[in-house]
């Protein structure tokens, strides 16, 4: 059998952080959902494009975020039945959603003492800033 590591994997370990991670994961699955459904609504082709670049890249860095913490942890979380995540109907709604999501990575990423998984925490939030920029200036 395989051990685990000696060295604490997180600041605070407690079900807590491992609840925390596991909610943003499924949080960040979702919210490609909801930015697609914007995505199709808008008659903006400037967020139109954004948004797709986000819901299409933001699948790919949750699943490796989640990939590397449960490594890392060496666990696999329990992910939540439901969560309410607010529907987004404008490109306005999307960055004011944005800036909430950016803020719970934050927070999460605050019990972190991995360095690969608080950078690829740091590079979902640079997704976010890069469509936020697009949404906000770009017409």
């Amino acid at each position: 059998m395989l051990q685990r590591p000696n060295k604490p994997v997180l600041k605070r370990t407690s079900t807590g952080a491992h609840k925390a991670m596991a909610d943003l994961i499924y949080e960040m699955l979702h919210s490609s959902t909801k930015t697609h459904i914007t995505h199709l609504m808008t008659t903006s082709y400037a967020a139109h494009k954004a948004l797709n670049t986000f819901y299409d890249d933001v699948l790919d860095k949750a699943d490796d975020l989640a990939e590397q913490y449960q490594g890392h942890v060496e666990m696999i979380l329990e992910y939540p039945n439901e969560m309410d995540i607010p529907m987004l109907k404008t490109p306005e709604d999307a960055v004011k959603y944005m800036r909430n999501m950016y803020n719970k990575i934050s927070a999460v990423q605050s019990m972190m003492t991995c360095s690969s998984i608080i950078n690829t925490m740091d590079e979902i939030k640079a997704l976010i800033n890069t469509t936020k920029y697009k949404l906000i200036f770009l017409k």
